[in-house]
């Protein structure tokens, strides 16, 4: 009771020294305020986010208490409020020769430092801190820790969070934050256990089992995700950011059947998201309900026309369906809106040599391979286009030009090794076949057509058989 009465007194302590405040500024006026009374109007302001009010009061007060060191102290810290480190370090270089024993000034003095980008300096400060006031140690780690955090030094910050962990181990949010750390961090295997342990304590905290589904999916522990998440659902059916990644992992599973009715879900909380109307209308394109896939597709676009993937989706849709002409309307807008999506221009090649436009499924297939080196199913759809095409001889110089820039990735050497099979050297096949197994035994397979069976050595043959071809 006497608290809550102490509590109450305070409050309108505050109120009053605020209201007197802004009175004074409304009517242009001058009043004298004494040190507390500006320290509670400076503390106001700072915690109420306002440091436009918070700098004007601490400006006055200087100027009325030009050698109050809590003060000048205030005054510091809402430059820093303010981006405005350098002014507050020359302020806080004068304070700690009046009280080199004030802990405050040099987590102030840290953080500044820490705003500049300077982390080393920033620590030492902290650390020295830590070396004034043996009795304030929980408090002292407490406000280094959360100056790190807010400018995202992550990984400086949890050595000082273990020490906080270990002094305060009733305050489980310290096992959140050391977590949520090491997550940044990517320590992802720590990061787990600090959230395990938090659930220990918090079994009912949703954002806790979401941020643990992201980083089992991070893992590609995609079940152990699911169930996280599931969890995350349980706790909160409002957590639609949970909602929505367990859609995408069913998606990622090709369990497109199950992710339907997770992607309906999210929608009825958040029918405008036009990313989930795509990934929806995809699952309804894989298991065959293509007209329920254009519905979704067509939405999204109505919702956000400059988002690409609709645009692609229907494409692949017209594609499938034999409908060229319209599938290359629908992939060159997708390029037109992405043109650093390798799959766009790899489907537009398609769609092009489909149509019979050789030359320009020949460029697509370049730029996918441009930006990506590595996608196998270009490098395999150009190499059955170039033999069927009776193209290998005149292909031949320009990729062991390609070769020299790109250098040993699985594709090239699969395409170089069929290619010089065809052209009578088998040693240079036999050489190209064996780097692109030791790169990728199991990409093999993607490019078994354009391996003749008639045209195979003896050596090229058991190399193909001890991968399974």
């Amino acid at each position: 009771m006497e608290e809550d009465k102490f509590g109450s007194l305070y409050e309108e302590e505050v109120k009053q020294a605020v209201q007197k405040f802004e009175r004074m500024k409304k009517n242009n006026e001058n009043y004298f305020f004494d040190v507390i009374e500006f320290e509670t109007i400076i503390d106001y302001y700072i915690e109420s986010n306002n440091s436009s009010k918070a700098y004007e009061a601490a400006t006055l007060a200087t100027q009325q208490h030009p050698d109050s060191v809590s003060i000048e102290l205030r005054k510091a810290r809402v430059l820093i409020d303010k981006g405005r480190a350098v002014e507050a370090l020359r302020i806080l270089k004068s304070l700690e020769s009046i009280e080199p024993g004030n802990h405050e000034i040099f987590i102030a003095k840290g953080t500044a430092l820490g705003m500049l980008g300077d982390i080393q300096g920033a620590k030492k400060m902290f650390d020295f801190s830590l070396t004034l006031d043996s009795e304030d140690l929980e408090n002292i780690l407490f406000a280094i820790t959360s100056v790190l955090q807010n400018l995202n030094y992550y990984e400086h910050m949890i050595p000082y969070m273990v020490r906080l962990v270990e002094l305060e181990p009733e305050f489980k949010a310290h096992l959140y934050d050391l977590a949520y750390a090491y997550e940044k961090t990517e320590d992802f295997e720590n990061s787990i256990i600090f959230y395990l342990k938090y659930l220990e304590e918090e079994p009912f905290s949703d954002s806790a089992w979401y941020n643990l589904g992201i980083i089992y999916n991070k893992l590609d522990l995609s079940e152990k995700a699911m169930e996280a998440y599931d969890y995350a659902l349980a706790i909160n059916t409002q957590n639609t950011f949970a909602l929505f990644n367990k859609g995408n992992i069913l998606s990622n599973l090709e369990k497109y059947s199950d992710a339907i009715p997770v992607y309906h879900e999210y929608l009825e909380n958040e029918p405008d998201n036009f990313e989930a109307m795509a990934y929806l209308a995809e699952c309804y394109e894989k298991t065959g309900e293509v007209t329920m896939a254009r519905k979704y597709y067509q939405e999204a676009i109505e919702i956000a026309p400059e988002f690409a993937d609709p645009w692609f989706g229907l494409g692949v849709i017209a594609l499938n369906s034999g409908n060229t002409e319209d599938s290359l309307i629908y992939f060159r807008k997708a390029v037109r809106l992405d043109d650093e999506n390798p799959e766009f221009w790899y489907l537009l090649g398609k769609a092009h040599y489909s149509n019979n436009e050789k030359k320009a499924a020949m460029r697509c297939f370049r730029e996918a391979l441009k930006l990506d080196a590595y996608y196998d199913e270009v490098w395999a759809d150009l190499g059955k286009i170039i033999i069927r095409d009776n193209l290998v001889t005149k292909a031949l110089p320009y990729l062991e030009q390609a070769y020299k820039v790109t250098g040993d990735i699985p594709g090239i050497n699969l395409l170089l090794s069929s290619f010089y099979l065809h052209t009578g050297n088998a040693e240079k096949s036999f050489r190209h076949l064996s780097l692109a197994v030791e790169l990728d035994n199991d990409v093999i397979k993607a490019f078994e057509e354009i391996f003749p069976k008639e045209l195979l050595t003896k050596k090229i043959r058991k190399l193909l058989k001890e991968c399974n071809l």
